[in-house]
């Protein structure tokens, strides 16, 4: 036992410092503890009942309606599940994308999560990578360029709703004016909204990234706003896409859909608990408040002579990149010259008053060597 609880006490101790993570931190699910001792098991189609009767498919069910909901749609229209986290989400959208049509091409952003890599090699797709503007959002000038070269091939749109480190947002309107322009009939766009997609519903203006724009799929994670202890995430598609690739597995007597067979039971209860205690009204309170906390962040910065920025209304706090001492007391993300401070629910404003005191000494130091 003394090797746990060295474990939790290490995991604690830093999970008191982060601020460069997406991870919100203030959540509680001792009352399901029992839980622990159970072998849950949501295998197969969450519409779909199976002869392995020990799983929590029918909050699953609860869960995607919520979010089909928030999303501006409905489960007769769309169809999901809860995955392991956002790259799963993004590999299940390019899965359907591919299954749409023959040998298409999938165009991406240079700010896209590291893992669309990996699932865009996984899946064996044909892939053009495009540049991105100075805040993290697509440069639509490059994506025409390189879609004129290839206007004659079925055309996949991996859009990020909110960048990795500067929560830029790609922007659909733009998007959709050029697959008009050049007249691009088969297409199909992917949202990945891992971060925002809790979030975008509420911001105003309102980014169109949702079913009402015409998009095909969505990814987005349940551990970063929301929170929780074990990763987890939702995916949404069309059911057109969806009922393309069903298939009926017999030995558990039920539909296989999902790109995983035996699915967590766990992370289900857990995303339902906070919509029923919270719902909507609650997600946009805590959406409000983290944009207080970024703006305070901000300002504070640059109070002290830091050059920060945000794009509309993020969460995430652009800064230059500190030393390598406070990135790692911090655990901030950082890349080539900069950093960010990601001020999600949990984060309180001590914490920001302390990093801005131990970076406001850090300069200090430096002014006194010059």
């Amino acid at each position: 036992m003394k090797r746990i609880e060295e474990i939790y006490s290490r995991i604690s101790e830093n999970s008191a410092h982060f601020l460069g993570y997406p991870l919100a931190k203030d959540f509680d699910y001792k009352a399901y503890a029992p839980f622990l001792n159970l072998c849950i098991n949501n295998v197969g189609d969450p519409e779909s009942p199976s002869t392995l009767a020990i799983d929590t498919k029918d909050v699953e069910r609860e869960v995607i309606s919520f979010f089909a909901d928030i999303l501006s749609s409905s489960i007769e229209d769309v169809w999901g599940y809860v995955t392991n986290g956002g790259t799963e989400g993004n590999l299940y959208g390019l899965y359907l994308a591919r299954e749409s049509f023959n040998n298409p091409i999938v165009y991406y952003s240079e700010s896209t999560h590291y893992s669309v890599k990996k699932n865009l090699h996984l899946l064996n797709l044909k892939n053009i990578v495009v540049r991105s503007q100075p805040n993290g959002e697509m440069d639509y000038n490059d994506l025409e360029s390189l879609l004129t070269l290839n206007r004659d091939k079925p055309a996949v749109f991996f859009l990020n709703i909110g960048t990795t480190m500067t929560e830029a947002v790609d922007d659909l309107d733009q998007i959709k004016a050029i697959i008009k322009k050049y007249a691009i009939k088969d297409y199909y766009i992917h949202c990945d909204a891992a971060f925002l997609g809790c979030i975008a519903p509420f911001v105003d203006p309102k980014p169109k990234f949702d079913f009402s724009e015409g998009i095909d799929s969505i990814s987005i994670s349940g551990h970063k706003f929301i929170g929780g202890p074990i990763p987890c995430g939702i995916v949404l598609a069309k059911r057109k896409h969806r009922n393309r690739i069903v298939n009926s597995v017999s030995y558990v007597g039920t539909l296989d859909t999902t790109i995983t067979g035996s699915r967590n039971g766990l992370t289900p209860l857990f995303l339902w608990d906070f919509i029923e205690k919270h719902g909507i009204e609650g997600l946009i309170k805590r959406a409000r408040k983290s944009q207080e906390l970024a703006a305070y962040t901000e300002k504070r910065l640059k109070e002290i002579g830091i050059h920060a920025w945000r794009n509309n209304d993020a969460l995430t706090v652009v800064l230059d990149k500190p030393s390598k001492k406070l990135c790692e007391k911090y655990q901030l993300a950082s890349e080539d010259k900069i950093a960010h401070i990601i001020c999600v629910p949990g984060i309180e404003k001590s914490q920001i008053d302390a990093f801005i005191k131990d970076y406001e000494k850090e300069l200090l130091v430096l002014e006194a060597f010059i």
